[in-house]
């Protein structure tokens, strides 16, 4: 039987590239082997010292075995391979982890004097506040400082000044660590009075204050400053057929995306393997893997993309997990994301644990994504055909206005199915929800700052397909659509949002509404609407708007003919991740009784069957969904407690 997970939405199996390398040299690294130097050969007995050594000897199917320890450097490929069987591959040897680390550990510390933490009768009291200062050694540097650069990059055309906070933007890219623990950087010297835990950089770069938990003293710590901007990354674009397997890259001092330059680059290069990587508190971008900005010329013919992402474990990225522009033919499988936008850089426009522009024939499947703050779990910008995302956990978006946003896509199917969607918090500012007296406020339904939470929001995106998927507990709408037509100009990116097909979707507990349509001209068919109330079904245009529950829905716009409304709770478990149905001991509208009133099943398996759809033959765990008549939701059969592993 084929991989039903790797069907695109035209209905061809994705083209997996990849072959059994054949190596012809095999080249040793052990940075902790007292025989170890880089003018040896790089056989196992005479290993050398450095990755980047051994960069400079690989060719054309050579295996670069790295064995456990710390590396600071910046790996950079000469070359790259010529074919999926003549790759180089850069990978751990199995003995321990390879550490990558663009920090370096500091130990020349002094009191910070010289500075004030407040003035006299103003401002949070200094005594028992231990401030450390250390001054840079420039020949760390070797040309790239990152206290001396700020956040933001060359491209800041996009950003809304008005609406945010440039605080995180101005803030240099250098980070301080503590036992590996990252310090907060603030941006005046007296803001070291009022938390402890924190940094500051002088003006020019030179010097950094720093106070550390509980006041302690430096000594003792295990104190690292970033000043590398990348982990792994070829020098010159375009080298191709490279595998880089096992790696745990920390610390890069990325900056903010445009353009996109992560702690692992594929440096524009196509045919890229990154596996079984762990990338930690990158700065800003932890992976690219495609053009990195739209301002570079591409030579004709110049591939961009076709690269695997897989079973790696992406932490902490200050902006984006994922990034990359450009990036066709992309496989982006079984990885973990978590704690992507802790620098609170949304609004550079490039934030998300995965942010792709122009993804073509693409794969994003059976990925964990958990924890996103004030970002998109993927976000898929612009010009996307032909690709399909399915079989993934979104779960936790904090402070997030939605989980998966594609953006102004008006060619081809794309294809969302079989994911889980849990928990989309919103991003909005609560001084802005206005109070509403009375029943002032039951008749506006129109977006504004103050209501967002979706778990899949479009803007001017056609023929959407989104099917069997589970999405639940969104501050707003599980689906929430609207026109582009003002981006219809220049590169002719807006879209009407019309044609999308919402198809045996399980939508459960949304705060506002299921789904939120644009206009009538959509499809709507099969789906489980759980413990929803009120008018939580809407079409914005022609005017009047309306608010719709399952009933009326079928009534006048004939939406959801095989529709059905249940009242029964799910839970899912973060640590375990397991999910169950559990009674409800709550009734609709507080009235006791309402659930039988209206019949509404009060379990799974009292659901009625819908028809299946073609294009989502299997269900999330990639087994076949039989007959012609399937359950609502994610999964082919539903037991007391699902595996979402």
């Amino acid at each position: 039987m084929s991989d039903l997970t790797a069907l695109l939405p035209d209905g061809r199996e994705f083209d997996f590239w990849e072959r059994e390398p054949a190596f012809t040299q095999t080249l040793h690294v052990d940075c902790g082997a007292p025989s170890a130097s880089d003018d040896n050969d790089g056989s196992a007995d005479a290993p050398l010292k450095t990755v980047n050594r051994a960069a400079t000897l690989a060719t054309p199917g050579t295996r670069v075995l790295i064995h456990a320890g710390l590396y600071r450097e910046c790996v950079r490929p000469v070359r790259g391979g010529t074919d999926p069987v003549h790759i180089i591959s850069y990978e751990a040897f199995g003995d321990g982890p390879v550490v990558i680390r663009a920090s370096e550990e500091v130990r020349d510390f002094r009191p910070s004097t010289g500075w004030r933490l407040g003035f006299p009768g103003n401002g949070p009291s200094a005594e028992g506040v231990r401030i450390w200062a250390h001054e840079l050694d420039p020949d760390i540097f070797r040309g790239y400082n990152p206290f001396c650069a700020v956040n933001i990059l060359h491209d800041r055309l996009f950003i809304e000044y008005d609406k945010t906070d440039m605080t995180p933007y101005l803030n240099r890219r250098g980070c301080v660590f503590c036992d590996g623990k990252p310090l907060a950087q603030v941006a005046l010297y007296r803001q070291l009075a009022e938390a402890e835990g924190t940094y500051w950089v002088e003006a020019n770069g030179q010097t950094v204050h720093f106070r550390l938990p509980g006041d302690d003293s430096p000594e003792g710590h295990l104190i690292e400053l970033t000043v590398r901007e990348q982990c792994f990354a070829p020098k010159e674009p375009f080298l191709s057929y490279i595998r880089v397997k096992g790696l745990v890259c920390e610390h890069a001092a990325t900056g903010a995306p445009v353009p996109q330059r992560g702690s692992i680059s594929c440096g524009r290069g196509h045919h890229w393997v990154i596996e079984d990587c762990a990338v930690n508190w990158s700065n800003a971008v932890a992976i690219d893997v495609g053009n990195e900005c739209w301002h570079h010329d591409i030579p004709e013919g110049q591939i961009i993309g076709s690269n695997v992402v897989r079973g790696c474990k992406i932490r902490d990225a200050g902006v984006c997990g994922i990034a990359g522009l450009f990036a066709e033919h992309m496989l982006i499988e079984d990885n973990v994301i978590e704690g992507t936008g802790w620098q609170r850089m949304e609004l550079s426009w490039e934030a998300g644990a995965i942010k792709l522009h122009n993804s073509v024939d693409g794969l994003i499947r059976r990925n964990i994504f958990r924890n996103t703050l004030r970002a998109d779990h993927l976000w898929l910008d612009c010009g996307n055909e032909n690709t399909r995302i399915t079989s993934n956990l979104f779960l936790n978006g904090i402070n997030q206005r939605e989980a998966i946003f594609i953006e102004c896509t008006k060619e081809g199917v794309n294809l969302i199915d079989n994911n889980i969607i849990w928990n989309v918090e919103g991003r909005f500012d609560p001084a802005k929800i206005p109070v509403e007296p009375g029943s002032s406020g039951w008749y506006k339904l129109r977006e504004d700052e103050s209501v967002n939470g979706y778990g899949v929001y479009c803007e001017g995106t056609d023929r959407l397909i989104v099917a069997h998927n589970l999405i639940g507990l969104c501050r707003h709408s599980g689906y929430y659509a609207k026109p582009v037509g003002f981006r219809m100009g220049g590169w002719q990116r807006g879209g009407t949002s019309r044609r999308a097909k919402i198809l045996n979707n399980i939508f459960y507990d949304c705060g506002e509404a299921a789904i939120v349509f644009p206009t009538i001209d959509n499809v709507s068919e099969g789906n489980l609407y759980l413990c929803m109330q009120g008018g939580y079904l809407r079409v914005m245009y022609p005017e009047p708007e309306t608010c719709l529950d399952l009933p009326t829905w079928q009534e006048f716009n004939g939406f959801d003919q095989t529709g059905q409304r249940a009242w029964f709770g799910l839970s899912l478990d973060e640590d375990a991740l397991t999910l169950q149905s559990v009674e409800r001991r709550d009734s609709p509208y507080d009235v006791p009784g309402m659930p039988g009133r209206l019949k509404l099943p009060g379990r799974m398996n009292a659901l009625k069957g819908v028809p299946t759809v073609a294009c989502v033959p299997g269900d999330y765990h990639g087994k076949a969904r039989a007959g012609e008549n399937t359950l609502p939701g994610p999964f082919a059969d539903w037991t007391d407690a699902i595996s979402l592993k």
